[in-house]
């Protein structure tokens, strides 16, 4: 099998870490020469920058496992096609466009678990897709302690595009500040569990004795406006930088000393990788997929979560130790160089696309 036509569904309509690693991969595989195409709700922010892209995506709502109307469709869709694969994402689109893959024969559907949240159903790790990707060794082990066959499950890690050398960053003259300003960065969606109020803790009381000391957060989403609500009601406007969405993070990771992201929760963490991959040293927090990204005093520091004291003495670390900073950055760079990139991420799914239709052919 040269050539594969794929499909990617995807109920969800917001955009975060998940949604990037899904784009991220259907253009990796396009350019492989792939037929990729997308099944989404209308209005899915997914589903409109894939098709600026210029894919081909069509539209259900798959609103839980009882939307036959969105099953019948998708099954049309599957039978006029003939897709190869079916690579679900979500635990909607699992249960619908899942179930309709399995009905209509489609040779291999997979799921994708990007989370680190207790799954809801295991059927759709177990009944409905032949095969699962975890996107950590974390996810793998806890789908396997959750009743999914050890055999079934395979961990491929996220990659992300490699930054392009950037003569200088735009950051510091857009918020106007200076060389001799220490700038640290988080970069996350704006929503529960990502510590963003953490930050915040951590930060105040360095802010008011480190008058060149600043943070900026890039990210939007439906706590934007609590977290604005603080900085603001904290008078912290100008040294904690709310950037919103930013279509330019490398430019703004190369525009920063240090990146921090004090995450209650996470499967693995594209923003430490990008951080890396720019050289900035990471503070991370110690829980789920984190500590396969981040070695403690070799490429990062790591805190426990929900901990902005712990947060506050490392920031103190890094700021304080400039050769530290570098030492960190540095090994991070290089392990991102030899791996986490895109190129990894696509040529290791076809590869497990195609070695589990093969197993798939030769049991039946």
């Amino acid at each position: 099998m040269n050539a594969m036509k794929i499909l990617h569904s995807e109920s969800s309509r917001g955009w975060g870490g998940q949604e990037v690693r899904t784009l991220k991969e259907m253009l990796a595989l396009r350019e492989r020469e792939h037929t990729v195409e997308l099944v989404c709700p209308r209005g899915a922010k997914i589903g409109v920058r894939s098709a600026e892209l210029g894919f081909a995506v069509h539209h259900a709502n798959m609103r839980g496992g009882g939307d036959v109307r969105s099953m019948m469709s998708i099954q049309a869709l599957l039978r006029r096609s003939a897709f190869d694969v079916l690579n679900t994402h979500s635990g909607h689109d699992s249960l619908v466009a899942g179930t309709a893959g399995r009905l209509v024969g489609t040779p291999l559907v997979v799921r994708t678990r990007h989370l680190a949240l207790p799954i809801s159903s295991l059927a759709t790790y177990t009944w409905i897709p032949h095969r699962v990707i975890a996107v950590s060794h974390y996810v793998r082990r806890y789908l396997i302690s959750a009743g999914v066959a050890a055999g079934r499950v395979e961990t491929i890690y996220d990659g992300i595009v490699k930054p392009e050398p950037i003569a200088r960053s735009t950051l510091r003259a857009e918020l106007g500040l200076g060389p001799d300003a220490v700038i640290g960065c988080m970069v996350a969606i704006m929503r529960a569990k990502k510590g963003h109020e953490d930050l915040i803790t951590a930060a105040r009381p360095l802010l008011a004795v480190r008058p060149n000391l600043h943070f900026v957060i890039a990210g939007n989403g439906d706590l934007f406006e609590r977290i604005k609500s603080i900085v603001d009601g904290l008078g912290l406007g100008r040294r904690i930088h709310l950037l919103g969405f930013r279509t330019d993070i490398p430019n703004v990771l190369r525009g920063c000393d240090l990146f921090l992201l004090p995450t209650h929760q996470e499967a693995l963490g594209q923003s430490y990788i990008e951080a890396m991959a720019a050289g900035l040293p990471v503070i991370g927090t110690n829980v789920d997929g984190v500590p396969e990204l981040i070695e403690h005093n070799v490429n990062g520091l790591l805190v426990p979560p929900k901990n902005p004291d712990a947060l506050r003495v490392a920031i103190v670390q890094l700021i304080d130790n400039p050769g530290l900073r570098t030492q960190l950055g540095k090994e991070g760079r290089r392990i991102t160089e030899n791996g986490f990139g895109i190129d990894n991420m696509a040529d290791e799914t076809i590869d497990f696309y195609r070695r589990s239709l093969r197993r798939l052919e030769q049991r039946a």
